[in-house]
């Protein structure tokens, strides 16, 4: 395709989705599926007018992959409710360790015995599939700021931090591949990978997060007239961030999303605002003594945006996997991949990770199956495949990726709406 037919395309479908919107919300599907549709239709699959390589534009879809997944992690971290405690945080915490870890294995095991991949390959393949989506379970998650529903809180709050978690297990995986340096027994990756990169990534996050939010109160507290460009800060917070955890090698999504639930939770605290206190409602002492001056927070003024971004990056980044799939991509090893995925390991992980909790079966079950998989797992698969993964493996993981990712789309995508509405209806 011609750079004018592509944006022919993407301007359509846009214009479309934007005139047909209340339509398109009583539809029993969601809109990834219109999307992955298009993106099939005009792919090597139906029409073939264009074909996209994901091996040969892996830096490509690195980039984007990866600049899609942090501005959502951002939005679903200023939506988190306040105030952050264990007992809410318990269960999040220990779907997207624990249950994340438990699903790797699985997936390991089922792709070393079953698919026959080498064992470095299987834990690179289960940590790749392993984490939910931030960007295409928009239906499972939180719908704005202080929504305070349990299940979609979980799901959420999972995603965000799920997407960091996972990496130890990658740089596992290709460390046993021979492509990052694992230490003497694994010392290194231990140390390193999961206790240095997990611990400062959150902490790095917090810090920054908590010192944005003082900084723009200050200013706004102290002259009634300074402005600010809440996008701007919003932006800028996720890049200085994820900025400085590459260059002192901590998780940078998990870094990011708790740079964002620190500044949505340190700005409620600055202006008094208990958990109940709608953001439009919060004010501020004027400096003056006057009047209070009604609050704006960064948080808040920045999450507008930040959904737009995500959701132009998902319609984008739908239609290229559309883009990529022939015919014959639909092979067993892929689709087997994909069921045990959905129907053993992601339901165990949830359940034997929910044990110890109090979850009502309903809400372990909606969470053991809307384990949406996407753009983390592409990211996490380019990633792989800029580090030096061999060509004949990247492409079999290329494959088994994407048809995972396509069925996910597909299964969830039709499956969210009566579901939610049959065993968790509006809360």
């Amino acid at each position: 395709m011609t750079n004018a037919q592509w944006f022919l395309l993407v301007g359509g479908l846009l214009l479309a989705m934007g005139l047909t919107s209340s339509v398109l919300k009583r539809l029993p599907v969601t809109s990834a599926i219109i999307y992955l549709a298009v993106g099939v239709l005009v792919g090597p699959t139906v029409l073939n007018l264009f074909h996209f390589n994901p091996l040969k534009e892996s830096a490509l879809l690195e980039i984007l992959t990866e600049a899609a997944a942090l501005i959502s992690l951002y939005a679903a971290g200023v939506k988190m409710p306040v105030p952050v405690s264990m007992a809410r945080w318990r269960k999040p915490v220990l779907l997207a360790f624990v249950s994340m870890a438990i699903t790797v294995g699985l997936v390991a095991v089922f792709a070393h015995y079953a698919l026959g991949l080498p064992l470095g390959a299987a834990i690179l393949l289960g940590a790749i599939v392993a984490p939910t989506d931030p960007v295409l379970a928009t239906e499972v998650q939180i719908r704005h700021p202080g929504d305070r529903d349990r299940l979609r809180f979980t799901l959420t709050c999972e995603a965000g931090m799920n997407d960091g978690s996972a990496f130890p297990f990658v740089m596992l995986g290709l460390g046993l591949l021979g492509l990052h340096e694992l230490g003497e027994m694994g010392a290194r990756w231990l140390l390193v990978d999961v206790v240095w990169a997990t611990a400062a990534g959150i902490a790095l996050g917090a810090v920054a997060g908590a010192g944005l939010a003082h900084l723009a109160h200050r200013l706004r507290s102290s002259r009634a007239e300074h402005g600010l460009l809440d996008d701007f800060l919003g932006l800028g917070l996720i890049a200085l961030v994820y900025g400085l955890s590459l260059l002192i090698s901590v998780w940078g999504f998990l870094a990011v999303f708790f740079a964002a639930v620190a500044l949505r939770q340190t700005e409620r605290k600055l202006v008094g605002a208990g958990p109940d206190v709608p953001d439009r409602l919060l004010a501020y002492d004027s400096p003056e003594g006057g009047e209070a001056t009604p609050a704006a927070t960064v948080s808040e003024g920045s999450l507008v945006f930040k959904e737009h971004l995500e959701r132009l990056s998902e319609v984008v980044l739908i239609l290229l996997i559309g883009g990529t799939l022939f015919v014959d991509s639909w092979s067993w090893r892929a689709v087997s991949l994909a069921l045990f995925l959905f129907l053993v390991a992601r339901p165990v992980s949830v359940f034997v990770g929910l044990a110890g909790t109090r979850t009502p079966w309903n809400a372990k079950a909606l969470a053991g199956w809307f384990g949406v998989r996407g753009i983390g797992s592409l990211y996490y698969l380019m990633y792989a495949i800029q580090h030096g993964l061999p060509e004949k493996l990247a492409l079999e993981l290329i494959h088994m990726t994407l048809i995972v990712v396509t069925l996910s789309i597909l299964c969830h995508g039709i499956s969210v709406k009566p579901l939610m509405e049959r065993f968790w209806p509006e809360r």
